[in-house]
């Protein structure tokens, strides 16, 4: 089985938007027997709560589920169980890396998110627990999460 793990900082806007949607249309193409996704965080104030009652909202008007989500902390095992790990930002990656420490095949296994937009002038999704613009982080994450799901696709002949 495919893996994906989505992570930002808190675990409860971006990445479990990002695993949601992901989810979503895994389902819809009846691929969601071949793809495990998650989500976790670099930080950990916000352990074992649901997604941001933004995040809930904006998945809620598009019909996506969010059954059962959590919010973890992302694991040094993490590296191991996931194909692909897909930071939200700079700041996730640098942290993620820092918690894999070096290994050869580290920078194909972790990217940033914005790496599936390469049109989009952003290096980072923005953070809306910040910004509150949840619809702007939606519009990146739909477009992302289906780049990622061709690039999948291609990759493992799917």
């Amino acid at each position: 089985m495919i893996s994906v793990l989505f992570v930002c900082l808190g675990n409860i806007c971006r990445s479990p938007m990002a695993e949601a949607v992901l989810r979503h249309r895994l389902k819809a193409r009846e691929l969601e027997d071949r793809i495990k996704v998650d989500s976790a965080g670099t930080g950990d104030w916000h352990l074992g709560k649901p997604p941001h009652e933004g995040t809930r909202g904006l998945l809620e008007r598009y019909g996506i589920s969010y059954e059962g989500m959590r919010a973890r902390q992302v694991l040094i095992d993490d590296y191991q169980t996931f194909d692909y790990i897909i930071c939200m930002d700079s700041a996730n990656e640098r942290d993620v890396h820092a918690l894999f420490g070096s290994r050869s095949d580290l920078h194909a296994k972790v990217f940033k998110f914005m790496d599936l937009l390469p049109d989009e002038a952003s290096d980072d999704v923005p953070d809306p627990y910040y910004t509150g613009n949840f619809d702007e982080v939606y519009g990146l994450v739909s477009k992302g999460c289906e780049n990622l799901l061709e690039r999948i696709r291609r990759e493992h002949q799917l």
